[in-house]
């Protein structure tokens, strides 16, 4: 808690107001010697104006605020100077002078007695405790020194001073030291950082903040708050005009050799082919990787058997090959007596025609000869 108290610490320095008594010649002879160019941003500042100077740096920068006649001026340091110490935060790094007090953001102070109270929340803790702790970084100011806190206007949360303001109460955004209801032209109001941030980048139709995007220009594609024209690797264009995975084909392991067989048949061949098969587990993406074979085959040895006869009934048993000769010679006897007695038959009644001629021709003979 204490850790959280100190990194949020806002830049109040006795030296700027009139009765403060703790003053820190060191840091003094820094803001004397210091000078303020007028020729807008200077190094390490990611935000400006000409008349304040940086308003924020870039990361890893700590800033630092220089008074100029009336003006509070905004530089970016790699480390703080002589009399200050580094913040770091989220959102900003600051200096902070080492003879500053718990802010008022922080504080709300009851009594002007020897031992202050702080309330955080709803728990009140004495303000010597932290003094103590951290003695190293701050001096305890006496009574006369609570004149040095700033009085905010109505609509600033935490101010350097009465005309800069370093935060903005719930519904007003920071710009410049200023807090305002709505942005100039080209900024946007951010919502997490209570300030005014540029606006949607050119490719982006509507966007969160202004380096996240939450729906694209026509023509661009949304990837992590991005827009980009086409999509990156391993990214593919969906039709909500997203960069979605590209999803590839998967396929299981290789089943077992089928039997060996040669046109559907499994004997009668010395040579075949035995097949082996695996099941596609993901189907691919438009872009994906497509498929390879779910099937394969080789060339096999047919193991030698006997092949059952085509007329042969299924569980019925093949008869003995002499016993099976023997009925087909009964049968060609059989056949054969049938032409036998067919041709005496015949043979027979050609005789008995014959003979009944030969009678009927004597008889005609006789008579005629009487």
């Amino acid at each position: 808690m204490q850790l959280q108290l100190i990194s949020i610490v806002l830049i109040l320095h006795c030296m700027e107001y009139t009765n403060c008594q703790h003053q820190d010649s060191k840091h003094r002879q820094h803001k004397q010697g210091s000078g303020v160019s007028s020729q807008g941003c200077q190094g390490g500042c990611q935000t400006c104006s000409v008349y304040n100077g940086c308003l924020t740096c870039k990361p890893k920068l700590f800033i630092h605020l220089e008074r100029d006649g009336m003006r509070q001026i905004g530089v970016c340091l790699a480390s703080c100077p002589n009399g200050f110490y580094g913040t770091r935060s989220p959102d900003r790094n600051d200096c902070i002078s080492k003879t500053h007090v718990l802010p008022q953001l922080l504080l709300e102070i009851f009594t002007l007695q020897t031992s202050l109270s702080l309330s955080y929340g709803n728990k009140a803790t004495d303000i010597d405790v932290y003094t103590s702790a951290f003695s190293s970084q701050f001096r305890q100011c006496g009574n006369e020194c609570v004149t040095c806190l700033p009085e905010c206007g109505s609509e600033c949360d935490s101010c350097f001073n009465r005309n800069f303001c370093l935060r903005c109460r719930v519904g007003s955004y920071l710009h410049k030291g200023k807090c305002m209801e709505s942005c100039p032209d080209g900024l946007m109001p951010s919502d997490t950082k209570k300030e005014c941030v540029p606006a949607c980048p050119a490719d982006c139709d509507s966007c969160q903040t202004s380096d996240t995007c939450t729906r694209c220009a026509p023509g661009h594609y949304l990837l992590h708050g991005q827009c980009h024209p086409v999509c990156p690797d391993e990214f593919e264009p969906s039709d909500l005009m997203e960069c979605i995975p590209t999803v590839h084909c998967e396929v299981g392991e290789w089943s077992e050799w089928g039997p060996c067989s040669r046109s559907g048949k499994t004997c009668g061949f010395k040579w075949g082919e035995e097949t082996r098969t695996r099941k596609v587990l993901q189907n691919p993406s438009p872009m994906g990787s497509p498929c390879p074979t779910t099937s394969d085959k080789r060339e096999c040895f047919v193991k030698r058997r006997r092949c059952k006869p085509k007329g042969q009934r299924r569980g019925e048993k093949k008869k003995p090959f002499n016993q099976q000769e023997k009925e087909n010679a009964e049968a060609r006897r059989g056949r054969k007596r049938e032409r036998e007695k067919e041709t005496i038959d015949r043979e027979a009644s050609e005789s008995r025609n014959n003979t009944e001629h030969r009678r009927r021709r004597d008889q005609s003979r006789d008579a005629g000869t009487v």
